[in-house]
């Protein structure tokens, strides 16, 4: 969902172009306060700022961006943009926030699957020590088993993935 902030007449027209051209609902705000709490609302995927509010109305907007939360930003001047920059610039945002969300992803997904190995490596060298105690009883030296076994089992599903 996008959400466009301008007090400009031409809004729901901008609205219903940057809908048609993304596909995404498009909502409009006509002031800063009106956004906050459309913000603190909903989730927006990215958040069009007309720059005549930033300079006319700045506490105002800097209350509302504090609630973007994770909306990508476009700041435009509506006086001077055209229908079609707004959708180029809106859509490049749209892609640019869909390529960073895909880097952190993949970035958490590798820590992750790093601190994984770590902890499946401690389990099996505490598994081997365990078996190296002398005179371990058998029903305790299969569990130690079975837990070496799950955590290698672990250990591959994590390499396959």
């Amino acid at each position: 969902m996008i959400l466009l902030i301008t007090p400009s007449a031409s809004g729901p027209q901008c609205a219903e172009s940057l809908y048609a051209a993304t596909g995404q609902e498009t909502r409009w705000a006509q002031s800063p306060q009106e956004a906050a709490t459309r913000l603190r609302e909903q989730t927006y995927n990215a958040v069009v700022i007309d720059q005549f509010l930033l300079e006319t109305e700045p506490e105002e907007s800097d209350q509302m961006i504090e609630h973007l939360g994770t909306a990508f930003p476009v700041y435009l001047n509506f006086a001077v943009t055209g229908m079609q920059r707004l959708v180029r610039e809106v859509s490049s945002a749209l892609h640019r926030r869909k390529r960073e969300e895909s880097a952190a992803r993949r970035s958490v997904a590798e820590q992750l699957n790093s601190e994984m190995r770590e902890t499946l490596t401690a389990m099996l060298l505490s598994c081997e020590l365990a078996m190296s105690v002398p005179d371990i009883p058998g029903p305790a030296a299969e569990k130690i088993r079975t837990i070496d076994n799950l955590v290698r089992e672990m250990r591959l599903r994590l390499e396959i993935n």
